[in-house]
């Protein structure tokens, strides 16, 4: 081996070991500088961090004598049972897109926005929520909401609006 060679494999392994040490310096000070590891991570911190929004579920998921779940009509909760009034319908379930305006709803409260709605008169109203429109689903999202209901919904937010 000539003295070139010799020279060119010493220099490497010497940048080659300068590197492993320089990669070893950075990974202790990154654990150093993070103190966290699998042991110090709180279980439960990161489960609420990471659990899903809503849930789905299809069929019968409680006894029948269980409370409704938020969102279905009070008429489901036993038998002579009266529906909701159109501001609860709107407090448990429309409230969810009216009140932030999200996906383009018209805030409650907001005249401008339901001045142009309200124009177009109730009975469009309510068949626009019946049936959903544009980013709103049918019944905006209250499939168990009845029609007395939905409508009431629509009232008391043309009734805040005026």
């Amino acid at each position: 081996m000539s003295h070139q060679d010799r020279v060119f494999f010493s220099t490497f392994i010497g940048v080659l070991a300068f590197l492993v040490v320089l990669a070893v310096v950075f990974f202790a000070i990154a654990k150093t500088v993070t103190k966290q590891d699998a042991a110090t991570v709180d279980q439960k911190a990161v489960a609420e961090r990471i659990k899903p929004v809503g849930e789905v579920t299809v069929g019968e998921t409680a006894p029948a004598a269980a409370a409704p779940a938020p969102g279905a009509p009070a008429a489901a909760a036993g038998a002579g049972a009266t529906a909701r009034s159109g501001e609860d319908v709107v407090k448990a379930v429309c409230g969810m897109c009216h009140s932030t305006g999200a996906a383009g709803a018209p805030k409650t409260g907001d005249k401008a926005a339901w001045a142009p709605r309200i124009a177009q008169g109730m009975d469009v109203l309510v068949k626009n929520a019946m049936s959903g429109i544009r980013a709103m689903p049918p019944k905006g999202t209250c499939g168990a909401c009845s029609d007395e209901e939905i409508k009431g919904a629509v009232e008391y937010l043309v009734s805040q609006a005026k």
